[in-house]
């Protein structure tokens, strides 16, 4: 209460109760550096634990047939019983979130407490050799930051400042600024407007600099200089974004087909969530200890395709695979990082039915699947040209991912992310405010207009 009281003093509204554009410009930096510091703990402790899961399968190469099912399990029955806001991605609940900014920012979907439990559980994931991502997971933990630092200095919370903390989120874990921008824009916000804009740019900016400054200037997955030629293109490119775009809409369709089904079967399944997450640990299990190359991220056998190193034909199949046993189980985790990798497996294993360089085509196949998975084509090429240092790929790259993105809504038309952000939305069940404007999408009846609005708009969630 008393540090209140001060930043109350410090920064005094005008007579008309307009909060200061100072103290929003405080609150965005301070929850950028807060964020930035916090996503390199994450991504430190991340590399060690699984640096650590890797040297007791060296030692005990069957322990993970006990350690990982009894890990995946420990996991879903704390997030189930204590931190259900903490399952999955991430993204997902930042989305649901700012469709009702301000009473989300008091509920438990971007809390601070389902942030700390998100951060351990997701490393927990990982220490278990889950096939998990740290991206999802510290979008929401940034969005948390960024909420509390502007509750804290009683800065009103708007869809912005959501929008702001994920995409600084993505930038930090990544070292991409620019896809942090396009993640905004893309995946959570269609209408995006010049003041948010600020917001994001400097949010991304600030989060870019304390990374910089602590990790240092890196490319993610290593660089990769080669470039294709127009005649190779022209076979490489739909090839590519068929087989990637087809597969990532086929693994998005198995995630919400399973979540959503009443075949009895799986509604057994779904109802007993730590035996599920059991069953899956064994699966994950068994296909890392019988392909030694599917913990994990994949960051290391990534990094080894994107700089033409090879990889076994069979790491894209068992990535695939691990991935969705994962994602299936409930627990924390992000599927960025492993769809890269899932793509890049991809690309290895057709490979060699092209002439173009190898590392091309596994660059390729990154952008494909990842776009089939989560159909968002910009992001895609920004952030695989950040992450790989293929600039002259761009182009190619962009063709890749158009055809991609319609390759993959043939098999799942809804995006993957706004498909499982409906759970969150229906749980909260707010009802609409019949004072509001006139609303286009059904999705957004969680939306209410306050005083406030006139002052900083909401920003509108995309909704397919």
């Amino acid at each position: 209460m008393r540090a209140r009281a001060l930043i109350d003093r410090l920064f005094r509204g005008s007579p008309d109760g307009v909060i200061p554009v100072a103290r929003r410009r405080v609150a965005t930096a301070a929850g950028a550096v807060l964020l930035g510091l916090v996503a390199l703990l994450f991504a430190r402790l991340g590399d060690h634990l699984q640096s650590l899961h890797g040297a007791i399968v060296h030692r005990w190469p069957y322990l993970p047939l006990v350690l990982t099912p009894l890990i995946f399990a420990g996991t879903a029955w704390i997030t189930m019983r204590f931190f259900s806001a903490a399952r999955g991605s991430g993204i997902p609940q930042v989305i649901a979130a700012a469709h009702n900014p301000e009473a989300s920012s008091r509920g438990p979907l971007i809390s601070l407490k389902t942030a700390t439990a998100k951060f351990w559980l997701t490393l927990a994931m990982l220490f278990a050799g889950g096939s998990v991502g740290r991206e999802g997971p510290t979008v929401q933990i940034s969005a948390a930051i960024m909420i509390a630092v502007h509750r804290l200095l009683r800065v009103p919370v708007t869809a912005g400042v959501y929008i702001a903390g994920g995409a600084a989120g993505v930038s930090a874990a990544f070292n991409t600024p620019l896809a942090g921008v396009a993640f905004a824009i893309e995946e959570l916000a269609a209408a995006y407007e010049q003041r948010v804009a600020v917001l994001v740019m400097a949010a991304v900016m600030i989060a870019g600099f304390v990374s910089l400054g602590i990790a240092g200037d890196y490319v993610y997955f290593g660089a990769m200089r080669q470039t294709l030629a127009l005649g190779p293109a022209l076979i490489v490119i739909p090839v590519i974004g068929i087989c990637g775009g087809l597969a990532g809409g086929l693994f998005s369709r198995s995630v919400l087909a399973f979540g959503r089904s009443q075949h009895p079967a799986l509604a057994a399944l779904r109802a007993r969530p730590v035996r599920l997450a059991l069953g899956c640990g064994v699966i994950v299990a068994v296909i890392g200890i019988a392909t030694g190359i599917s913990w994990g991220t994949g960051y290391g056998t990534t990094r080894h395709l994107v700089e033409g190193d090879g990889a076994p034909p069979w790491f894209g199949p068992a990535k695939l695979g691990a991935t969705l046993a994962t994602t299936l189980s409930g627990t924390p985790g992000g599927i960025f990082a492993p769809s890269l990798s899932v793509g890049a497996g991809i690309g290895n294993l057709l490979s060699p039915l092209f002439t173009a360089p190898s590392a091309v085509v596994v660059v390729l196949g990154m952008a494909a699947y990842f776009v089939g998975v989560v159909r968002a084509p910009l992001t895609a090429v920004i952030i695989i040209t950040e992450t790989t240092a293929s600039r002259g790929l761009v182009i190619p790259l962009f063709a890749t991912a158009l055809i991609a993105d319609t390759a993959g809504a043939l098999v799942c038309r809804e995006r993957l992310y706004h498909g499982l952000s409906r759970p969150f939305l229906q749980r909260r069940r707010v009802p609409p405010d019949p004072d509001a404007s006139e609303r286009e999408e059904p999705m957004d009846r969680g939306h209410r207009r306050r005083p406030g609005d006139d002052v900083e708009r909401q920003a509108h969630l995309h909704e397919v």
